[in-house]
Formats: structure tokens, C-alpha cells, sequence
């Protein structure tokens, strides 16, 4: 179904005019009152379209409507889509069109959800309160922020990701007509993108492991944590293939939360503090290495002192503990002799 603007009349012009007839209506009222006291045969007509009159111009007051901007309204006449109001302003429409919009009750974790006060019109009817729930669409762009889930990533690991989405409605009549609720009908897709692109990834780039995470069938380092963006970019994506449908506009998709889950949280991280001392011990083995090689070629160059194998073995030994080690050397003197 495609969305139809309904151009409503000049609610002012017409708002004059219904005063005015219902005014007129009154004043028949009154004039067929005094004519049937006056046993005139017109004062049973005047009364009479009095009365319709009056009925009429009430009825016509509920075909006043208020747009205000980035609003729209999705009317239905006896069943049938007649078209919606998007321009802001005052218009007067037929009284018997009907507001459409069955997520005006839904509640969800986004902006313009978190303060439903506005939104609902109360009327005490002294027993009990009515609340009355705006059936206008909201054209603005909205943020959905769905609760964390725990999802398995590329290597089983579960961990837990939050996203954010930035959406809007762009067609009226696709988002009330062809899905039931567009509001839980996008919540649940984006909990459905979410877990279908996360799979794909590992939470960080997993090394000495050919993962193919763009698609294209090469292996790459493409992980949750150091490629956010594409990530959310697929998100994004995914979720727009499947609310086209409903009429609705992914404009941007971010991922605001990412760890592991609690019960691996902890080894997890004593994995990376082990690769990183691994890391870190490789660089100073590395250092020391060409620190000693360094010492025994300036000491055979300048003829500092003579060393058999015996002892370059163990100066080679004794100058790796020193620079490798987690403490500073004791150092022990030899006065004696040189050896």
C-alpha cells in the first residue's frame, strides 16, 4: 500500500462556518419555539431543522484536526485508507475519518517512549480515569536502544553487545497497514540483525585463525572490537533490508556496549594479560640479545680483553640474567685475579 497526502481544508474558514451554523441552528430553534406557540404550521419545520442543524454542527467539530510539525495522521473512512495529514497547521477533514495507529500504546526503550506523559489525554470520569493514547505519527528521527544480548561470537565465545538505532518513518500507510505494530515489528528485527552479524565476527582479532568476516572469501582481522564501525555498518544494513516493508529509514546503527559475558569475563582477560607479558618478554629477550652481541663485538674490537669460548658463554649467560630479569642484579666483585 502506498502512503496518499491528504490536503484537509482550512480548518479556520470552516471552524467560522460551523459556528455560524450552529448558531443559525439555535436561532431556528428558538423561532420554531415561538412559532408553535403561536400555533403557526412552520414552527414544527424550523424546530425540526433546528435540531439537525445543532446535531450537524456538533458532529462536524470532530472534523477538526491539529498538525503540528514532523507529525502526520493515517486516516480511514469506514474501513478504507483515505489518506494522511503530514503538513503542520489547522485542518477540518470528515468527521467520520479515523485515526490509525496501532503502536500509539507501545512502549519502548527510545526517545519519545520515555515520557509517554504528553502523549496521552486524560479525562476523569469520577470513578475511574480514562486514558486516551494519540493515534498522530511521529516523523521525527528517533533513537531505539534495545536491552544487551548475549550472543556467540564467530568462536563461540558468548558476549554481550548493546546497539543503538537511528530510525524515522517515511511512509505512513506501509507502517500502520502492512505490519501490526511498526514499533515492536523494528525492535524485534534489530534484536534479529544484531545476532546474525555478530556471529560473523570474534570479539578480537584471532590470530593464527583464517575467518572470513567481509564476505569475499579471503580470510581477514576483522573482530567485533577493532572493526566497530563495519560492524555496525552491516547492522545497519541488515535491519533496513527488513523494515522496508514497514516503511521505516535506518539512518545510522552504533554499537554502545561490547564485553565479554560474566562467566568468561575473567579468563578471558587472564588471556590477554598473558599474551601481553609474552609480547613484552619477546621484546626483551629480543633487546638483550643485541645488547650482549653488541658488548662482545666492542670488546673484541678494541682489544679490551681477551675471552676464551668458555667465558664469552659466560658473560653471554650472566649479561641475559641481568637484562632479563624481573629485579636488579646483585652484583658480586672479584678482586683476586682477572679470572
Amino acid at each position: 500500500m502506498n502512503e496518499k497526502i491528504l490536503q484537509g481544508k482550512s480548518g479556520m474558514l470552516c471552524l467560522f462556518l460551523v459556528i455560524l451554523a450552529f448558531a443559525a441552528s439555535v436561532g431556528l430553534i428558538i423561532l420554531g419555539g415561538v412559532r408553535l406557540d403561536a400555533k403557526e404550521s412552520l414552527g414544527g419545520l424550523f424546530l425540526a431543522m433546528g435540531i439537525l442543524g445543532v446535531i450537524a454542527s456538533t458532529v462536524s467539530f470532530m472534523g477538526f484536526k491539529v498538525i503540528k510539525p514532523q507529525e502526520a495522521l493515517v486516516l480511514t473512512l469506514f474501513g478504507k485508507y483515505v489518506g494522511t495529514l503530514k503538513d503542520d497547521g489547522f485542518y477540518f477533514v470528515n468527521p467520520f475519518a479515523v485515526a490509525v495507529n496501532p503502536a500509539a500504546k507501545t512502549r519502548l526503550g527510545q526517545s519519545g517512549d520515555v515520557d509517554s506523559s504528553p502523549k496521552i489525554s486524560q479525562f476523569n470520569t469520577g470513578t475511574q480515569t480514562l486514558e486516551l493514547p494519540s493515534k498522530k505519527i511521529s516523523l521525527k528521527i528517533m533513537t531505539l536502544n534495545n536491552s544487551k544480548q548475549k550472543v556467540n561470537d564467530v568462536l563461540g565465545n558468548p558476549v554481550e553487545i548493546g546497539v543503538a538505532v537511528m530510525w524515522k518513518v517515511t511512509d505512513t500507510a506501509k507502517a500502520v497497514f502492512n505490519v501490526d505494530n511498526y514499533k515492536e515489528y523494528l525492535s524485534l528485527q534489530v534484536d534479529s540483525a544484531v545476532r546474525n552479524i555478530v556471529r560473523i565476527y570474534p570479539y578480537d582479532v584471532a590470530h593464527g585463525m583464517a575467518i572470513d568476516t567481509t564476505g569475499d572469501g579471503e580470510p581477514d582481522e576483522g573482530s567485533l572490537r577493532g572493526s566497530s564501525l563495519i560492524v555496525a555498518e552491516r547492522i545497519r544494513e541488515d535491519i533496513q533490508a527488513k523494515v522496508d516493508a514497514a516503511g521505516l529509514e535506518i539512518l545510522e546503527a552504533r554499537i554502545t556496549y561490547l564485553a565479554y559475558a560474566p562467566e568468561i569475563a575473567a579468563v578471558m582477560l587472564q588471556r590477554q594479560q598473558a599474551s601481553a607479558i609474552i609480547d613484552a618478554r619477546k621484546m626483551i629477550v629480543e633487546g638483550a640479545v643485541s645488547m650482549v652481541e653488541m658488548a662482545l663485538e666492542n670488546l673484541s674490537k678494541n682489544q679490551i680483553v681477551e675471552l676464551d669460548e668458555e667465558r664469552k658463554a659466560a658473560m653471554v649467560s650472566n649479561l641475559l640474567v641481568i637484562l632479563c630479569g624481573n629485579r636488579d642484579a646483585q652484583p658480586v666483585v672479584n678482586s683476586g685475579s682477572l679470572y
